[in-house]
């Protein structure tokens, strides 16, 4: 029986998250499957990977043929790294001890660059919310400035209007006096 490393799609829709299982390559997508080793989320930033993995290894091991996208996920965790060493083991090259130390130092340097990533993106997100402070700052300044002016004109208008309204008062009361 030939297996696949597939994703069977899940969630709603421009939603979605993917189960990643171990099925048969006659079987439909989202159909009938032998195992679940994981899952993926393309919603978060960066997408969130979860797997189990000792079975994705076996499953590697044993033949299973992913499909593309699960070997880019299998790859970024290292699942095929793993099973690219262990063959190093089989053939000599290396013994398990120093297979294991360079996968070791190859997942922290993974880490390293998820951590460096996740830095900037936190940094950008900081950056964009000070910048947008900013703005609103300068916005609601222009806005009272504007607000001030139409002030001091209607400040304006009243003091000419009483102006003239006293302006004719003094020729009456001057009148009224002689």
């Amino acid at each position: 029986m030939a297996t696949k490393i597939r994703l069977q799609r899940h969630g709603r829709k421009n939603y979605a998250f993917y189960p990643i299982v171990i099925a048969d390559s006659r079987a439909p997508r989202d159909g009938k499957f032998i195992e679940r080793i994981g899952s993926y989320n393309p919603n978060t930033n960066p997408a969130t990977v979860t797997l189990n993995f000792e079975r994705a290894l076996y499953w590697v091991n044993v033949g299973a043929q992913p499909t593309d996208t699960v070997r880019t996920i299998l790859s970024n965790e290292g699942v095929l790294l793993m099973k690219h060493l262990q063959g190093g083991v089989k053939k000599g090259a290396f013994d398990e001890a120093e297979a294991q130390r360079r996968f070791e130092a190859w997942k922290a340097q993974k880490q390293q660059t998820v951590d460096k990533f996740r830095a900037s993106m936190a940094d950008k997100k900081e950056l964009d919310e000070k910048a947008r402070l900013e703005a609103e700052v300068a916005k609601n300044k222009a806005k009272a400035e504007e607000v001030a002016k139409k002030k001091a004109e209607a400040a304006a208008a009243a003091a000419e209007a009483e102006a003239a309204a006293n302006a004719e008062e003094a020729p009456a009361e001057e009148a009224a006096a002689e």
